[in-house]
């Protein structure tokens, strides 16, 4: 079966006084037991909601939740959007990129990242990027009001977009107008909880006596972090493989580093040690490689937090998009 890679663009903050607001929607065709549209929303990295074309909607945090308690027009705004205006758009630009690639049938994904970030020293940037079937597709210059094709495929739709000048005013006073207000919304609502700290708990997991051992921390907010192994109190980076940094559910965060242990001989355990340091907290916590201390770890736990379940699925989604995002981020 084809891998389908999810092309969401994550922004990673960079500090206290940068936000960001980040809708992520997947629209899809052949896919069983999902709604063909699901939409997640994020504030600063942090899952604050979902609603999909089945008419449900999630509020994730309190902070959130209050926030439409408090402004039932936004509230009212979102369902519509979500319940009624973009499953239709979305639907069709769906169909029209299986038309442009001859796809008549079969599981095709149409991926869509949009929103905006705040700081201080530029202001607020709205931004919206297109995939289809796990490759960049078109993004928007809102400046210039111009969709930019990423591949010849989208040229069709970027220039019939691009000529109906009314269509793209509507649409930049929909999104583009409104993305700045809901993060300044989101961001006076969710301040206390979105600049919290909150330390994990590290443990140390492994599936077999002869696979790597995992330094798992999880839980910690936010997600400018690091972990890392060391011999003798030096940094190891041969047989070291760092994972990315995942969001969990309830707001907060997760991160694991795998040692390679073959080579490491049972007398020398105690000259290793891991590492997590959070920005912001001027103690580490600091865990030595100790075979006592080791959880049997027989079913992956990134897996077992988002995996198999169709429940889970759209958040899933957004740690694929999580992982590519950082990925390239960090390869550029």
């Amino acid at each position: 079966m084809k891998t389908l890679f999810l092309l969401f663009l994550f922004c990673h903050v960079s500090s206290p006084v940068k936000h960001s607001l980040k809708f992520l929607s997947t629209v899809s065709s052949g896919i069983q037991n999902l709604p063909y549209l699901m939409i997640s929303v994020f504030v600063d990295d942090v899952h604050a909601g979902s609603c999909n074309s089945n008419k449900t909607l999630e509020i994730k945090q309190d902070v959130f939740k209050q926030l439409f308690k408090d402004n039932p027009q936004n509230l009212k705004q979102f369902t519509q959007l979500c319940f009624e205006l973009l499953p239709v758009r979305f639907k069709l630009v769906l169909d029209r990129c299986m038309q442009l690639f001859n796809h008549s049938g079969g599981v095709h994904i149409l991926q869509k990242m949009s929103g905006c970030e705040s700081d201080e020293q530029t202001g607020e940037t709205v931004f919206e990027q297109n995939g289809y079937d796990g490759e960049d597709f078109m993004s928007l210059d809102l400046k210039k009001r111009t969709w930019i094709s990423l591949r010849p495929e989208a040229d069709v739709i970027t220039q019939e977009w691009n000529t109906d000048k009314p269509g793209m005013e509507r649409y930049v006073q929909l999104f583009a107008q409104n993305y700045p207000k809901w993060l300044r919304t989101a961001v006076k609502y969710g301040e206390s909880f979105l600049l919290r700290t909150v330390r994990p708990s590290v443990s140390l997991l492994q599936t077999s006596p002869s696979s790597p051992v995992s330094c798992h921390a999880t839980g910690f907010y936010p997600d400018r972090a690091t972990m890392f192994w060391r011999k003798d109190g030096q940094d190891l980076h041969e047989d070291v493989d760092h994972g990315e940094i995942l969001p969990n559910q309830d707001g907060t965060f997760q991160m694991t580093v795998d040692l390679n242990i073959s080579s490491v001989k049972p007398e020398d355990w105690t000259r290793y040690d891991c590492v997590f340091q959070l920005n912001g907290v001027k103690d580490d916590i600091i865990i030595k490689l100790d075979k006592a201390a080791i959880r049997t770890n027989k079913v992956s736990h990134v897996h077992a937090v988002v995996g198999g379940v169709v429940g889970l699925m759209l958040f899933a989604v957004c740690i694929t998009g999580l992982m590519i995002w950082r990925k390239r981020k960090n390869n550029g």
